[in-house]
């Protein structure tokens, strides 16, 4: 299933995208008498239960055996498909993408990456989908994106082993980890971080995808890991100039070793988004360092007011944003204390 979430006359509600449009959850299961989620929330605190549900109305929907109202993607206000996440992850998953930051640095390879997956924080009330992208003035500074996948959790679980954590993801979808790149190593020579840099924006979609709609691309993981794997090109353009490609299998790391290690000693639960980190050459930070590092006179490239930013993932869609600036002249870059 493709899963989304969108304004129905003002109220949020959770939708299915089938044969290019989209139906709604609860006014289809209303129509045949069913009961279903009509908020993705819903959807998946219900956990495999809720999930069957709504599979049943795709069903029905799709064999015609239940009327309802549908609509074109351009019709409403298309949302985050997980509009309210509990919790927001982002791991460093893609070996490539990590080894030219450092080699742009200057500096060796760090032995940790292959011991263990790590993941930072983030800020699960900045989600936004499709669409603008509003951001203050500092964020100008070395405004960059970040092309990576995501998934969100379906159930709740706590000191999973990797071997069966793959059972606990609801679905899959793109991300583009937005990042303010001077506010980000600013606050990180503190050690502490990234936050600021990031917190303002994390965006998800088009739509969450369920696991079964990739078994046909799934690949065994690499040597010495555990989990699933996906042969999904990954692809970024900035105004329309293709500016990265990577593939999901890249992944070193894979989304359930990723899973195990969040779920130590914790709980994981329905609705927590878990990002891959950024694919090999997904960022302007390290295509710029990169392009530095070979030639000193290479241009440097951010992103800027009205650049309109699209992210595609085989099966998982695309991803389309327009890059918006705040009317404001307010920084908390202004703000540091003089020593």
């Amino acid at each position: 299933m493709k899963l989304i979430s969108f304004l129905n006359q003002g109220v949020e509600t959770l939708g299915l995208y089938l044969n290019e449009r989209i139906y709604s959850v609860p006014d289809a299961a209303d129509r045949a008498g069913r009961a279903a989620a009509s908020t993705m929330s819903e959807l998946l605190k219900g956990e495999e239960k809720s999930m069957d549900a709504v599979r049943e109305i795709e069903r029905l929907i799709a064999d015609g055996k239940v009327e309802s109202d549908s609509y074109l993607w351009a019709a409403v206000e298309v949302l985050a498909p997980v509009p309210h996440p509990t919790s927001c992850r982002d791991g460093y998953a893609f070996r490539q993408h990590v080894e030219a930051a450092r080699r742009n640095r200057r500096v060796e390879m760090i032995p940790e990456f292959d011991e263990y997956p790590i993941f930072y924080f983030t800020n699960h009330n900045a989600i936004q989908g499709p669409g603008d992208i509003w951001c203050m003035p500092d964020h100008f500074k070395q405004l960059d994106f970040e092309l990576e996948a995501a998934v969100v959790i379906g159930k709740k679980g706590r000191n999973l082993k990797a071997e069966h954590a793959d059972q606990y993801i609801a679905g899959y979808m793109i991300m583009n980890d937005m990042s303010a790149r001077v506010l980000q190593m600013e606050e990180m020579k503190l050690n502490l971080g990234p936050a600021k840099g990031k917190d303002f924006s994390t965006v998800i979609g088009p739509w969450l995808v369920t696991p079964d709609e990739l078994d046909a691309y799934k690949v065994g993981p690499k040597p010495n890991h555990t989990g699933s794997r996906f042969n999904l090109s990954m692809k970024c353009w900035v105004n329309g100039v293709q500016v990265s490609e990577g593939n999901v299998a890249q992944m070193d790391w894979t989304f359930a070793e990723i899973i195990e290690r969040c779920a130590y000693g914790t709980d994981i639960l329905p609705g927590d988004v878990i990002g891959s980190g950024t694919v090999g050459t997904g960022c302007f930070l390290e295509l710029n360092g990169t392009g530095k590092l070979n030639n000193p006179d290479y241009p440097v490239q951010w992103l800027q007011d009205g650049d309109v930013v699209e992210m595609s993932i085989d099966g998982l869609g695309c991803l389309r944003n327009t890059i918006r600036k705040v009317d404001s002249d307010f920084s908390i870059l202004a703000l540091k204390k003089s020593v």
